[in-house]
């Protein structure tokens, strides 16, 4: 039986994209990845926002799928996840692959990098996919990075 951690969730959809997952189902999927309690808040935005965002604390210039911003305090985990929603619903396209699936796997992805998980090198990413692959495996989804 696995642990049950407390999640303070706060949503804000800040994007006209139809098709947005539901409070409730990022609140499901954030819970099946936590290893801790935490507090987050989980933003949808459109490409505009992710570009900026991504421009200034990347200093890359496009709009990239998911953005995590992990709180300084060590006592609680808490941070911020920006998703931008017209990228995942063109990867998803792309990619051949059930939108809320893909947005499912971008908030797992997500929390496990506020939990201190990373994929700057091969053993740090072969450990994070290995996870990631198992919470999808546990929503019903298949492994996010086997090819369709």
């Amino acid at each position: 039986m696995s642990a049950v951690f407390k999640l303070s969730l706060a949503v804000q959809y800040a994007s006209d994209v139809a098709d947005l997952p539901t409070r409730h189902q990022l609140r499901r999927w954030a819970t099946l990845a936590l290893q801790r309690n935490a507090a987050m808040t989980i933003r949808m935005v459109d490409e505009n926002e992710g570009l900026e965002l991504n421009k200034k604390f990347r200093g890359k210039n496009y709009a990239t799928n998911v953005l995590t911003f992990i709180g300084e305090d060590a006592e609680v985990l808490y941070g911020d996840i920006v998703i931008c929603a017209p990228v995942v619903e063109k990867e998803a396209l792309t990619q051949r692959k059930a939108l809320l699936a893909h947005y499912a796997h971008l908030v797992l992805h997500a929390v496990l990098h506020l939990q201190g998980y990373d994929h700057e090198n091969d053993n740090e990413a072969a450990q994070m996919e290995a996870r990631e692959t198992a919470l999808m495996a546990k929503l019903g989804y298949a492994d996010p990075y086997k090819a369709v």
